[in-house]
């Protein structure tokens, strides 16, 4: 099987987990035997990619990239902006690319690449698959977003043979705001490398010396990152901290990550009087997440609206207790969690007091989500991607 990959990021040049999510499947899908043409937007070497060839569609440096990246569509003002530039070297791109080499089929993720999809499939007349990682409706924090890049998932949706969703519920948004067939769309949810996590990681306690230090005296360290938006509720969870600070004075809160209501989060802080116990290391990725997952005792996904979440699996392999929203798709997988709606500040501040003040109530959480992740991997991801193109590759035919 000969696959064009189009993805607008990979690690370590990554904005966030779309980046991980395309490395991780399309190196399962060259173990179960396929060829891969990966294409990103910008110009960087990955010597550590063996498995396919990335193909570089333009001479943007990596740290150009930033700022245009799979998250950024509040940016994308008009056809004449930089990020329209961007996607249209992109399908310049691709097309000469499958004129040279033409694949068996199409697998592009989110929006940013769809129009290069579309394209490639006039060109080769081979099927389309669309993977929805997140939808504009999601980044927009469950509210229409920007209606030039709906406009273009729309598109996307309505060409694709078929679309992936990671979610069921990225799935019914699909169905609800965009209305497109179910019958269209498949779920498949994503996974977890546990070797990659292992992979020469020995946990250095002098990262977050002070906060080991505090929970030697009965702290417990809550944990939360990524991208500092609307999408990812992080003024629910403030205002969660703050009363759970009231009942119970022992917590602290890790805030890793970075974005547009950092500042706004700092002030908030202060305004409610935890300032002292929130500490925002910015902007990490590779190791130092994964210091941030181990000194961490509970880990809060509070997102409005998440269409999977692979932070929680991350955090979860790392020894956490997990409370996620009931608009993470994650908590499809998951079961030994706490879930709450994400606007309800008073009972995130229940489960947090809850965990943090019952030993045996944490363990169990902690113990009992590693049986259930470690049932779901890439491999499986690979598996059900494949038989997707088979079907599809089929139904063209005829």
């Amino acid at each position: 099987m000969n696959i064009l990959m189009l993805g607008w990021e990979l690690p370590p040049h990554n904005s966030g987990g779309l980046g991980v999510a395309c490395y991780n499947m399309s190196k399962a899908l060259a173990l179960q035997g396929s060829t891969i043409d990966f294409v990103i937007p910008y110009q960087a070497e990955y010597p550590e990619i063996d498995f396919m060839t990335v193909h570089c569609a333009t001479k943007l440096a990596p740290t150009e990239h930033y700022g245009l990246g799979a998250y950024d569509s509040s940016k994308v003002i008009d056809k004449a902006s930089d990020m329209r530039d961007v996607q249209k070297r992109y399908t310049k791109f691709v097309e000469k690319l499958v004129l040279s080499s033409k694949p068996d089929v199409i697998h592009a993720h989110d929006w940013l690449t769809m129009e290069a999809g579309i394209r490639a499939k006039q060109l080769t007349d081979a099927p389309l698959i669309v993977h929805v990682h997140a939808t504009e409706f999601d980044r927009s924090g469950g509210n229409r977003g920007n209606p030039l890049v709906r406009e273009i998932e729309y598109q996307g949706f309505m060409m694709a043979d078929r679309i992936i969703a990671i979610s069921n519920i990225t799935k019914n948004i699909i169905i609800q705001e965009y209305g497109i067939s179910k019958d269209k769309i498949e779920v498949i949810h994503n996974a977890i490398d546990v070797d990659i996590l292992n992979d020469g990681y020995k946990y250095d306690f002098r990262t977050y010396k002070y906060l080991e230090y505090m929970k030697k005296q009965d702290y417990t360290i809550i944990g939360t990152g990524g991208r500092f938006t609307i999408q990812k509720g992080m003024t629910f969870l403030m205002r969660a901290i703050a009363k759970a600070c009231q009942k119970y004075d022992k917590l602290l809160l890790l805030m890793t990550g970075d974005g547009e209501q950092r500042n706004e989060l700092i002030m908030m802080a202060a305004d409610l009087g935890i300032s002292d116990k929130v500490f925002f290391p910015g902007f990490i990725r590779g190791k130092q997440f994964r210091d941030a997952y181990s000194v961490e005792d509970i880990y809060v996904m509070s997102s409005i609206s998440e269409p999977f979440g692979l932070m929680a699996l991350e955090a979860a392999h790392h020894g956490n207790a997990l409370i996620i929203t009931r608009q993470s798709g994650v908590g499809e997988v998951l079961h030994n969690i706490f879930r709450y709606d994400f606007w309800d500040e008073d009972t995130l501040t229940d489960q947090i007091i809850g965990i943090a003040t019952s030993t045996a109530l944490r363990t169990s959480l902690q113990q009992n989500v590693k049986n259930e992740y470690n049932k779901i991997s890439w491999c499986d991801v690979a598996k059900k991607c494949l038989r997707i193109y088979e079907s599809i590759r089929r139904r063209v035919a005829t």
